[in-house]
């Protein structure tokens, strides 16, 4: 009998560590080839491990909450295959000592102190060197925090010496609302620049802390919670890991922009008779349904080809405007938690490959197969809540983009036409489409003409186009 090490396979290009979130077979157990083995988190995903093997599970090499470094060893199997050497999916560098990035020679490290000594360094694609703030007395554990920090952000805060309590009041702009090793590190440069040696005060003590010429970064006070009545009929369900990460995430998207939304009602009758005419067509052909969704992205990703202030972020005082074109669309799981997996570079992408693109996307999302990289470097968001028969939203703006469009259900309604004889009343194919925008940096001019651009796409759709 033949002993399988089973290692932690390599889950995006970012992705060097991934933590331990639950065992699904225990020692003794069999295990079918390609059946999950444990769950995982990374700082965007959750996922399974499956057993590329067939076997008895002989021996678990980490525990629930281990971090583990990628192509490291994690399990045993037993097979009924003849003893040999295992052999790793792909070869893998040795586990640095030094915590890094593999993608990068640029490095992050803490500043010296007043005696040098040597500091570990931390590899940051793209981030400068910063200077470091004293270290603070808060021996606080980051395991006693509320949110979940993936490794690399614990190892920064342990060295800047930021406790659980701080680092808990830090926004975080990754998906669902985590924080990033960009977030924590521009917390630390506007904490060091605008704050000198400034110290995180615990709400308990007495002394005032010093005012913080940046209030975005400054530590907010618990607001007063309104009491909740509970009876004895009354069911309490605890959020999980993901819900929290997501309420997390919405609420400081809305403290961070102020946000507006816009509506337009668009005539889609041209469009709605040109897919009922090609679908069954266009599904055996290429063995994929058409929906809705990759017609509002290409007429999303075509409209920010002509505004592109409208693929922007915001960087305190700066607008980043984006070169890519990247369109996150908002993904219900059957667990009702939410997840915004990315179409990269959409607008190089013609309609069946959106079609192809949102069909892999959203059926990964369902099954839990997506990968860090499939969640991350959104530009501008797209939420269908027609899908449940809503026919218009205002959807929260999904940091650190400034726009997210919603799109409503397609219902037929008495509308006005204009013809050459005369205005007429006819039956058509009406739908709302509703914006919503970070008004610090998107006007109501620009909000208003972009939806406005969208719609007009949708209602011009050419009946005889070719696909």
């Amino acid at each position: 009998m033949a002993k399988y090490q089973l290692l932690l396979p390599k889950m995006g290009e970012s992705v060097a560590e991934a933590t331990i979130i639950k065992w699904l077979k225990k020692p003794g157990d069999y295990v079918e080839a390609d059946e999950a083995v444990m769950e995982i988190a990374t700082d965007k995903v959750d996922s399974e491990v499956p057993s590329p093997v067939a076997g008895k599970l002989a021996e678990q090499l980490c525990t629930e909450d281990d971090v583990v470094q990628v192509g490291s060893v994690i399990a045993i199997i037993e097979t009924e295959a003849a003893e040999e050497p295992a052999k790793p999916e792909a070869p893998i560098a040795p586990a640095p000592s030094e915590i890094q990035q593999p993608v990068s020679t640029e490095t992050y490290k803490a500043p010296d102190a007043a005696v040098a000594t040597p500091e570990p360094v931390i590899a940051i694609p793209g981030i400068e060197q910063l200077p470091k703030a004293e270290p603070v007395q808060n021996t606080v554990a980051l395991n006693d925090s509320i949110r979940f920090y993936s490794p690399l952000v614990r190892s920064i805060a342990v060295q800047e010496g930021i406790g659980a309590a701080e680092l808990d009041q830090v926004s975080g702009t990754g998906a669902e609302g985590r924080l990033t090793k960009d977030d924590l590190l521009q917390y630390i440069k506007n904490r060091s620049t605008n704050n000198g040696h400034a110290q995180y005060t615990q709400p308990s003590q007495q002394t005032a802390a010093p005012a913080n010429p940046n209030p975005a970064y400054e530590p907010k006070p618990e607001p007063v919670k309104a009491a909740v009545s509970v009876s004895g009929g009354d069911e309490i369900i605890e959020m999980d890991r993901m819900r929290r990460l997501i309420a997390d995430h919405m609420v400081m998207s809305k403290q961070t922009s102020p946000h507006v939304t816009s509506f337009v009602e668009a005539d889609v009758t041209n469009l709605v008779l040109w897919r009922e005419k090609i679908k069954n067509s266009f599904e055996k052909r290429e063995g994929q349904k058409i929906t809705f969704t990759p017609i509002f992205i290409e007429a999303v990703a075509r409209a920010i080809k002509e505004m592109p202030m409208i693929n922007v972020s915001v960087n305190g005082t700066q607008i980043i405007k984006k070169k890519n074109i990247n369109i996150s669309m908002a993904t219900a799981l059957p667990n009702g938690n939410l997840i915004v997996p990315v179409i990269k570079q959409a607008d190089e992408l013609n309609l069946i490959g959106l079609t192809k693109a949102v069909n892999d996307l959203a059926n990964r999302a369902r099954n839990g197969k997506l990968l860090p990289d499939d969640v991350k470097d959104g530009t501008f968001t797209i939420t269908n809540v027609g899908s449940f028969g809503n026919v218009m939203g205002t959807p929260i703006i999904n940091q650190p983009q400034v726009a997210i469009l919603a799109v409503g259900a397609i219902k037929k309604k008495p509308a006005v036409i204009e013809t050459k004889e005369g205005d007429m009343i006819a039956i058509r194919h009406m739908m709302f489409l509703s914006l919503s925008y970070d008004h610090r940096v998107v006007d109501g001019a620009l909000g208003g003409s972009f939806v406005r651009k969208v719609a007009d796409y949708l209602e011009n759709w050419d009946l005889n186009r070719d696909i």
